[in-house]
């Protein structure tokens, strides 16, 4: 992958991410393309990375071997139909990162017959620590394949979904994911503060108590139920808060939370892909 040009179109924070990450991986800024509507972002990244920026998005479509297609969902039809001859022409690679918009909507915009990979990262990418799930069409080869995850890789872990009907459970799951532990975090705060812990102590110990618990799940080959069983001491401060938790029926409220994350993605994809011209 080394020597194929890669053009991002959306100049955004993750665009930004994933060329850090491909940098520090060892691609070279000049094998890197960037378009944009915005020419003051353009300018940012160009002086930050010294990549080049296109004129257009064409322009950033026909100098590639990859295209990520980085734009706000409600704004990737129109630039996949300005870019369809390009993209047709050069019968590239084309990652979309655009949340929601299926392959399906994303191959009929660019003229039919595209190499689409779908993938869904999240915003830890923007520090590395991203988790991305990747789909791709029919007409991806197996190096297209790899690439892609290299790609994403850059930004932290990437993993393949057998089928797109899968993304809505990964934007529901991971995608979304962040903000449940930001608010779990919170509600820890909180009540941290009410017990009479002042706010630096409060937020410190919660933050660091989530990473560790993290960093142990990650590490470890046990289930995440094995771990929590072996901090739970029975008759312990533990095993009461977590009583309290069973109680209020926690389980059943993640699970309909994340479901109804799934099928709120489901409608998205719905609405972004419109009605087939």
């Amino acid at each position: 992958m080394d020597k194929l040009n890669i053009s991002f179109i959306g100049a955004g924070n993750m665009a930004s991410s994933l060329i850090g990450g491909l940098l520090a991986d060892g691609k070279t800024p000049a094998s890197i393309n960037i378009a944009d509507v915005n020419s003051e972002q353009l300018t940012k990244l160009q002086n930050r990375y010294a990549i080049t920026v296109c004129q257009s998005n064409s322009e950033a479509a026909e100098t590639a071997d990859i295209l990520i297609l980085a734009v706000k969902p409600q704004s990737l039809r129109a630039v996949a139909e300005e870019i369809r001859d390009s993209v047709q022409n050069k019968q590239l690679l084309v990652i979309s990162i655009a949340a929601g918009v299926r392959e399906q909507d994303i191959n009929r915009w660019l003229g039919n017959d595209v190499a689409i990979v779908r993938a869904m990262p999240n915003t830890p990418a923007l520090i590395q620590t991203g988790a991305t799930a990747l789909y791709a069409n029919h007409k991806v080869s197996e190096t297209q394949r790899n690439n892609a995850e290299t790609i994403m890789r850059a930004v932290g872990i990437a993993l393949w979904i057998k089928t797109e009907q899968q993304m809505d459970a990964v934007t529901a799951l991971s995608g979304s994911g962040p903000a449940y532990f930001f608010l779990f975090m919170e509600a820890m705060e909180t009540a941290a503060r009410e017990l009479g812990l002042d706010a630096e102590a409060a937020r410190l110990l919660t933050l660091q108590t989530a990473f560790g618990a993290t960093k142990m799940a990650l590490e470890s080959s046990d289930e995440c139920a094995t771990l929590r069983q072996r901090v739970t001491s029975p008759g312990g401060t533990t095993e009461r808060a977590l009583s309290t938790f069973e109680a209020g029926n926690l389980r059943q409220l993640v699970k309909q939370a994340i479901t109804d994350a799934a099928k709120r993605s489901e409608e998205l994809a719905q609405q972004l892909g419109g009605v087939p011209s």
